[in-house]
């Protein structure tokens, strides 16, 4: 499958998300929708494996990483971004997220010492811009504690942390697929210990609305999304593999207005042809350049 169809997968099911994310937390708190999240994706995808025949034995150094991506990745990003949630408007929750590609730019540099693409500053940009613009009515509100503004910067920053072990723990060797499922199982354990440590009161949601968005979000939204996130920055980098988070509210938008009567306004409008076309600016064909220093030989999954 091309890269740029795991670039659109990964737009297309994020913005599918935010819908199934709201049924979701209609029935459970907030802790234990993310839990049941991924618990139900690691057993789904450890499942995969065993059935075909792709459950190998790692090294002790190589679930170090995998760790530390379920710490980063698929656990505490969550919870710092749902906490933003409860006192943030949506919009200015996206307009934050939406800078998940400078994140990465400058996680990049610091950690792996790679130089960000000359592109990225103006896409990013338009990109912002658009996203401020579609919620342009939502920002007005002005609704934010300094506390849940805090929550989403560093949710935001911790998933671009989990951007980069992602790409450490592919350096050591473990096939993606295999990586996100343990990585997942050790989210889920994470998830699960915090939800003791808080007191949450554990229950089973009966409906099944519950359980479709759960199932939605463990499977398309995690193991599938992620899988195509992580081969995107594997192949591009993830300063540009950033850029999806720009995106995806676009796609919640289009499907608000039809699951919601969302309406487009001429600012609206506006900001998905800025976020688009910082798309276009981020991606324009331009000259061949070499393989970028934090792409990983691709290896068989």
């Amino acid at each position: 499958m091309p890269i740029s169809a795991h670039y659109g997968l990964t737009v297309l099911i994020w913005g599918l998300t935010w819908t199934a994310i709201r049924l979701q937390v209609e029935s459970a708190s907030v802790d234990l929708a993310v839990f049941y999240r991924f618990v139900m994706a690691s057993v789904v995808a450890l499942a995969v494996l065993a059935v075909t025949r792709r459950l190998s034995r790692l090294t002790p150094g190589q679930h170090g990483w995998l760790f530390l991506q379920g710490l980063t990745l698929y656990s505490v990003n969550f919870l710092l971004i749902y906490r933003a949630a409860e006192s943030m408007t949506s919009g200015l929750l996206a307009v934050v997220f939406s800078l998940a590609a400078l994140f990465n730019a400058f996680n990049g540099w610091l950690w792996l010492r790679t130089k960000p693409t000359a592109r990225l500053y103006p896409a990013v940009a338009l990109g912002v811009t658009g996203v401020a613009l579609l919620f342009w009515h939502d920002l007005q509100l002005g609704n934010a504690t300094g506390a849940s503004i805090l929550f989403a910067v560093a949710g935001t920053f911790w998933f671009s942390m989990g951007n980069l072990v992602s790409v450490k723990v592919r350096a050591a060797g473990v096939p993606l697929f295999t990586a996100n499922a343990w990585a997942m199982v050790y989210g889920a354990l994470i998830l699960g210990l915090w939800c003791l440590v808080q007191g949450v009161e554990w229950m089973l949601p009966a409906t099944s609305v519950f359980w479709g968005a759960t199932a939605f979000l463990a499977v398309p939204g995690s193991i599938v999304a992620f899988y195509c996130y992580i081969t995107v920055i594997q192949v591009l980098g993830a300063d540009k593999a950033g850029y999806a988070a720009v995106l995806f509210p676009v796609v919640a938008l289009s499907v608000s207005t039809w699951l919601e009567g969302f309406e487009w306004t001429t600012p609206a409008m506006l900001g998905a042809l800025l976020a688009i076309l910082g798309n276009y600016v981020l991606f324009r064909p331009g000259k061949r350049q070499s393989v970028s220093a934090t792409s990983v030989p691709e290896q068989r999954t």
